[in-house]
């Protein structure tokens, strides 16, 4: 496994439902977010219009241990490795401020496309600047 990643996630009142608890499904996106910081935005850009190459979530497992709150500022703990050529794994988990277990668990895998959707070894330029972090 990789070293942990740290990426702050502001909860907005939009990102709550009537309780003001955070609603399901916004936890995907602060993992996709946190995980776009740890490739970089501009490696996975240059990727898909010099390559035609990208990432897709193929499998995606949701633990729910605690609500998180309107206007609490979490921290998205992630790590990753890499599972053969073509599929890399992530574990990435919400942590609320002062908490001492975390509020979501996601295990994540992702594969490498092509734009018509064929599986494709993870090029180089993303592999061996990750593996070394």
């Amino acid at each position: 496994m990789s070293e942990i990643f740290h990426h702050p996630v502001q909860i907005y009142y939009e990102d709550t439902d009537h309780s003001g608890v955070v609603y399901h499904p916004n936890f995907l996106k602060y993992f996709e977010r946190a995980r776009e910081h740890v490739i970089d935005s501009d490696k996975l850009a240059k990727l898909w219009s010099e390559k035609g190459l990208g990432f897709a979530v193929y499998k995606a497992n949701l633990i729910f241990q605690d609500g998180v709150e309107f206007a609490e500022v979490c921290d998205i703990r992630t790590n990753f490795e890499f599972e053969g050529k073509y599929k890399t794994l992530w574990r990435q988990e919400v942590w609320r401020p002062g908490a001492k277990k975390p509020a979501v668990i996601g295990d994540i895998e992702m594969v490498c496309l092509d734009k018509e959707k064929r599986l494709q070894p993870i090029p180089e330029e993303i592999l061996n600047p990750l593996s070394v972090l």
